[in-house]
């Protein structure tokens, strides 16, 4: 797809690696719809249908019809489920998927009817590109990561089955998952952990940069055979259990 002058909605756009998307997809000649639940142009909440049906009418009104979007917006809590006096709150796990999970969906399912309807942009008959934002964590998730894991996880099941739901529309469904990631929550961690990130990934021995993420997004939006899988973006990086 022809990424010049498309629209482009990307949600968790406020900090990180959403912000890095639509920083870069906009010097690339898109236009970015940042949608975030506090301090971009569009203030949605993922897993509030209200909310995104909002952002996305004013989407359409003010920049135009998406072509692609490009689900950033997650949460990242750790817990054991077993703790030393009591179980893990049940809130935890049902919030992490509810927001990881349950939002992307939610996000897809109402932007997805909008796309199917947009006029082809390719003799193939492309009409748009949906992108998840998964983690190595669905395949190799740490101790006390079970509600992230399962969130992700989830993110990257129902790929296949949502490309191929939507083939017959032309359009793609594609997800992401990367490792350790240089932003801004990154920032308040301590050398030692950091060293020691690094140090178990193999080559290149460093966190990815938010734009090396945004460039994948990039690729996968021109690259039209790509379809129904997940990406790992991690420097061939493995979790170790803790």
């Amino acid at each position: 797809m022809d990424i010049k002058g498309k629209t482009v909605i990307v949600t968790g756009a406020g900090s990180g690696i959403g912000a890095a998307t639509a920083d870069y997809l906009e010097s690339q000649g898109m236009v970015a719809a940042r949608w975030d639940i506090q301090g971009t142009d569009f203030e949605c909440d993922v897993t509030s249908e209200a909310s995104v049906k909002a952002a996305l009418e004013q989407t359409i009104e003010k920049i135009g019809r998406p072509y692609l979007l490009v689900n950033c917006a997650g949460i990242l809590i750790g817990k054991r489920m077993i703790g030393r006096e009591e179980p893990a709150d049940l809130a935890h796990f049902q919030k992490v998927v509810m927001v990881n999970l349950v939002g992307s969906y939610n996000v897809m399912r109402l932007v997805g009817f909008e796309m199917v309807e947009n006029e082809p942009v390719r003799e193939s008959g492309e009409r748009g590109v949906m992108i998840n934002t998964a983690s190595i964590a669905a395949f190799d998730g740490q101790i006390g990561q079970a509600a992230y894991s399962a969130s992700k996880g989830g993110v990257v099941s129902m790929t296949l089955p949502l490309a191929r739901e939507l083939g017959k529309f032309g359009v793609r469904v594609m997800a992401i998952a990367p490792g350790a990631v240089e932003t801004p929550m990154m920032a308040g961690v301590k050398d030692e952990y950091r060293e020691a990130i690094e140090s178990a990934i193999p080559f290149p021995s460093r966190m990815a940069k938010p734009d090396e993420f945004a460039k994948l997004v990039a690729h996968i939006a021109d690259n039209e055979y790509l379809n129904g899988e997940t990406i790992r973006l991690d420097g061939s990086a493995r979790l170790a259990a803790k």
